[in-house]
């Protein structure tokens, strides 16, 4: 049912920490948007924790999606179906919304979403998210939330500014901590059962529950993690986080420190400085070793101990770079034999790349040049991190870890983008009748897709082990088989594919060494 159906439709009253709330039917799914989990991010706010929202009398109607943190405009920072629908972009960002199958006191499994662009861009509120499906498919209640994003939620400020901002340069994190602990106490009412939450997210959304897995801060909110195609293992080295501020100070015209005078400053002015400072260093504001919030990173050297007794279900897709060329323009498809080792400088060593190149030519004797650079740049950002997270948690022992690969090529653009970032979306959220994803138009083949990765996270979120009745026996990772689901057309569990790709690829360390990216990786 269209989603502006929905709102036509009231539903029952539920009960949060600051007030009642009502939302809208989409079908039988009863739909909750905008409800807030925290203040305003403005003025005195700005760049400290989260604090709570300011409690309201009678009935807060939740039927549109609250504000978008800001962020420089584009296609991640838009939500809803339409523009009568799409967020604004605001401070008062740090709001959820909920969709169940029933309110009222329930025991169903709770999927939160933590939605992908980096640490910079994105909301909870784009269409393919929406949780209608997903609720319909497996009977439990989806939470998507939006928190502070870029400067506003990592701009660290400790060491300029003192301790009063020791934990500015997480406080977009620490807002996904606040959204759980409202999870926690809010959850049971829409049905839920706050004993038996995963959060769950693709890219940045990876990225997120990546740390979360590894944060005190977030212990006991969460009992399984999802982390698609966003292995975060390290993160920004304080002085690096310190030295991005003090040049943010500098393109604002302030004085450095004067903390004040930045929470005084218009949105779109730290805006523009963002871009500003991204642009001079080639680095982003991300989550920091901040030594308040974090005091080591969360996958590296190991597996953070905290969670030992976590599921975790971890993957990327074949060919995820191929999304990014695509977006960017980039004139892949006159890549020849001859200048592939140059495309590929990126990414590898210039004393590998030959071997490299040869190992992935021979696992892969009919790609052409320009997949053959997708798989690499693929192997050598997001599928080395991806499995090396995936090895720490086997290493760590305790609750499992599951891995799979998306290997799917999809028929969208004549094929030209082979597997790629975000094609795994509409599947899991089982949202193939939508727009805005790189599956092309819904088929056979899409079809089964969805029903075998949704009912495998739905699985998961129930029991924290994905196998379930629409796919073949799948084995947890371990060092010694290396178990993966490949998700194709058909599916196939394989212990150790692509072991010869595998091997050559581990022998280069993770991009996330030191306090920036040696490879600048997309969002």
């Amino acid at each position: 049912m269209p989603e502006s159906h929905a709102t036509h439709s009231p539903t029952e009253m539920v009960d949060t920490p600051y007030g009642r709330v009502r939302g809208a039917r989409d079908g039988e799914i009863r739909v909750f948007k905008g409800i807030p989990y925290g203040a305003p991010t403005s003025g005195a706010n700005r760049f400290r924790p989260p604090q709570p929202a300011a409690a309201w009398t009678g009935v807060r109607e939740c039927l549109r999606y609250g504000e978008t943190a800001p962020q420089s405009p584009g296609r991640l920072a838009e939500g809803g179906t339409s523009a009568q629908d799409r967020p604004v972009v605001g401070e008062d960002c740090l709001q959820l919304n909920v969709w169940t199958p029933a309110v009222g006191p329930g025991t169903r499994p709770v999927m939160v979403w933590l939605h992908g662009g980096g640490f910079e861009a994105g909301s909870g509120s784009r269409q393919l998210y929406d949780g209608a499906n997903l609720c319909r498919r497996g009977d439990v209640v989806v939470v998507t939330i939006n928190h502070r994003l870029g400067l506003f939620g990592h701009c660290f400020l400790g060491d300029l500014a003192g301790e009063e901002f020791s934990e500015s340069g997480n406080v977009g994190f620490l807002d996904i901590v606040a959204a759980l602990e409202w999870v926690r106490d809010s959850i049971a009412q829409f049905g839920g059962d706050p004993d038996c939450v995963t959060i769950f997210g693709e890219s940045g959304g990876g990225r997120k529950v990546s740390l979360a897995m590894a944060s005190p801060a977030a212990q006991g909110l969460f009992h399984r993690g999802i982390v698609q195609s966003g292995s975060h293992l390290r993160l920004t080295a304080r002085d690096d986080a310190t030295r991005l501020a003090t040049i943010l100070f500098e393109k604002v015209g302030l004085p450095v420190g004067d903390v004040a005078a930045l929470q005084a400053l218009p949105i779109q002015d730290l805006i523009d400085a963002n871009i500003a400072v991204q642009r001079e260093t080639g680095q982003r504001f991300t989550p920091v070793l901040d030594d308040a919030v974090f005091d080591a990173h969360p996958w590296d050297p190991v597996a953070p101990a905290t969670s030992a007794n976590i599921p975790l279900l971890v993957g990327t897709c074949r060919t995820e770079l191929s999304y990014f060329s695509f977006v960017a323009g980039e004139d892949t498809k006159s890549i020849t034999d001859e200048d592939l080792p140059t495309r590929l400088a990126r990414y590898l060593p210039a004393a590998v790349a030959t071997e490299v190149i040869e190992v992935f030519r021979a696992s892969n004797s009919h790609a052409s040049p320009p997949e053959l650079y997708a798989l690499i740049s693929t192997a050598r950002t997001y599928w080395l991190d991806s499995l090396l997270q995936a090895e720490r948690k086997a290493q760590l022992g305790g609750a499992p870890v599951f891995a799979y690969r998306l290997m799917w090529r999809t028929p969208f653009r004549g094929g030209a983008l082979f597997s790629p970032h975000t094609l795994d979306l509409p599947f899991m959220f089982d949202n193939v009748d939508k727009p805005d994803h790189v599956a092309g138009r819904p088929s056979a083949d899409t079809a089964a897709l969805a029903e075998a990765m949704s009912e495998s996270w739905l699985a998961f979120a129930r029991t924290g082990d994905p196998n379930n009745q629409h796919v073949p026996a799948w084995a947890p990772y371990s060092l010694d088989r290396r178990t993966e689901m490949l998700f194709d057309a058909p599916l196939t569990v394989v212990d150790d594919p692509f072991r010869g790709e595998r091997a050559t690829i581990e022998q280069l360390p993770t991009q996330q060494l030191g306090g920036g990216l040696l490879v600048r990786l997309p969002l």
